[in-house]
Formats: structure tokens, C-alpha cells, sequence
């Protein structure tokens, strides 16, 4: 049984996704503001957080930084908000997903397993470790190393890089990387791979405007480098 952690400031609506969840089979917490959801995060230790912006005392984004400061938790972001830089902004900030209100919950729930399927049950590929420039990718341990400092990734950047780095030096294209990273109905969702190639360059990359292992191929695909092996 997965447990949630399901924060919303919305009394019936917190009520409803809890009944729903639980009938489901999920275990369920709740929260109904910023700072409980934190402390909440930290007492029971949550497989998902699903997550409203609209919260009374911090605004979802802040929740969103203050978990990724320790946490790499997997966060659904569920919003009204349906301005494409609201998405982006908490995407960036560490977002696995985000779904907007108003939303089916069988899709809800579909998104909530993908997000922790992505952070439990990725399967290390035949080479334990691989070696660009100065990155170790350790896929046992589900771990990156940049000049033998560890780098902090978020689930889904790590699904990220681990299906490139699975594919060394070959073209993946668009549409497989977000139907196995997101799951089939994300296969349109191209502006996901946009932000997350953004946030994978900034921590791994030397010059992030000028990457030489994490490769574009505008509007095909990306492309982990091989020729920068060690």
C-alpha cells in the first residue's frame, strides 16, 4: 500500500480526494496548510505528495523548495492555476507533475502511481555504473556523480537521464522519452522535456547554454553524448 500525503486548504475537496484515495487502496494523510505539510512530510514519510499552490500561510512553490532542500520525495502539483508559467515555475522548483482542477480522479490517480513507480521501481540496466566526461551515473544505486561530488536529482530527472544514459550515444526520440519517463498520456507534453533537460543541464553540465553531454535535437529528440566517454 503507497501512502499520500494530500495537501489542499479546500475542506470538501480534501474530504472527497481522501475518500477516494482511501477507497482505492491508498493510505492516506492530509494537510491543510504549507508548514503542516512539511512537518507532515517529515512524521510520515510519504511515497507521493499531491499538493495544491493555493495554500493559506505558504504558497505552494515555497513547500515545494522547502522539500527539495532535504527531500526528493515525488510532488504532484494539483492547481487551478492554468498559466503556463505556473507549471513551468513549479516544475523547475522540483514539480514531478502537475494536473490542473478541474480533473478526473481515475487520471489523478494514474498520475499519483506513475510518480511512484518512477522513484521505486526503475530496474538498474546491465552496466552498474557508466562514465561520461567527468559524470559517473551509478544505476544500482540510483546515484550521479559529477567530479566525485554527488549530484542531488529529483525522481523524475532521473528517469530522465537514466533512459538516455540507457540509450548511450543514440537519439531517443520526444515521444519515448515522455511516454516512459510520464506515461503514455503524456506523449504531447513536450514542454516537460524542455524544463527537465533545463534543470538536468544546470547540475550536471559545466556550461549549461553550451552543453557537450546532454544534446538537443530540435524537435526529434535528446541524445547523451557517448563520444564524451571517459
Amino acid at each position: 500500500m503507497s501512502r499520500v500525503l494530500v495537501v489542499d486548504d479546500e475542506p470538501a475537496l480534501l474530504r472527497a480526494l481522501a475518500i477516494n484515495l482511501r477507497a482505492a487502496g491508498w493510505e492516506v494523510e492530509t494537510a491543510t496548510d504549507g508548514r503542516s505539510a512539511l512537518a507532515a512530510v517529515a512524521a510520515t514519510r510519504p511515497d507521493v505528495v499531491l499538493l495544491d499552490l493555493g495554500l493559506p500561510d505558504l504558497d505552494g512553490t515555497e513547500v515545494i523548495e522547502g522539500l527539495r532542500g532535504w527531500t526528493q520525495v515525488p510532488v504532484v502539483v494539483l492547481s487551478a492555476r492554468q498559466h503556463g508559467d505556473d507549471k513551468i515555475e513549479a516544475l523547475d522548483l522540483g514539480a514531478d507533475d502537475y494536473v490542473t482542477k478541474p480533473f478526473a480522479m481515475n487520471e489523478l490517480m494514474a498520475r499519483l502511481r506513475a510518480a511512484v513507480r518512477r522513484s521505486q521501481d526503475a530496474a538498474p540496466p546491465a552496466a552498474a555504473v557508466v562514465n561520461v566526461g567527468d559524470l559517473e551515473i551509478d544505476f544500482a544505486r540510483k546515484r550521479v556523480h559529477k567530479a566525485g561530488e554527488d549530484v542531488r536529482l529529483t525522481p523524475t530527472e532521473w528517469s530522465f537521464l537514466e533512459l538516455l544514459a540507457r540509450n548511450l550515444g543514440r537519439l531517443v526520440p520526444r515521444e519515448q522519452i515522455l511516454t516512459e519517463v510520464w506515461g503514455p498520456a503524456y506523449a504531447k507534453e513536450t514542454h516537460y522535456l524542455r524544463v527537465y533537460a533545463a534543470q538536468l543541464r544546470r547540475k550536471l553540465e559545466d556550461d549549461p547554454s553550451r552543453p557537450r553531454h546532454l544534446v538537443t535535437t530540435a524537435g526529434v529528440g535528446y541524445t547523451l553524448e557517448a563520444g564524451l566517454l571517459n
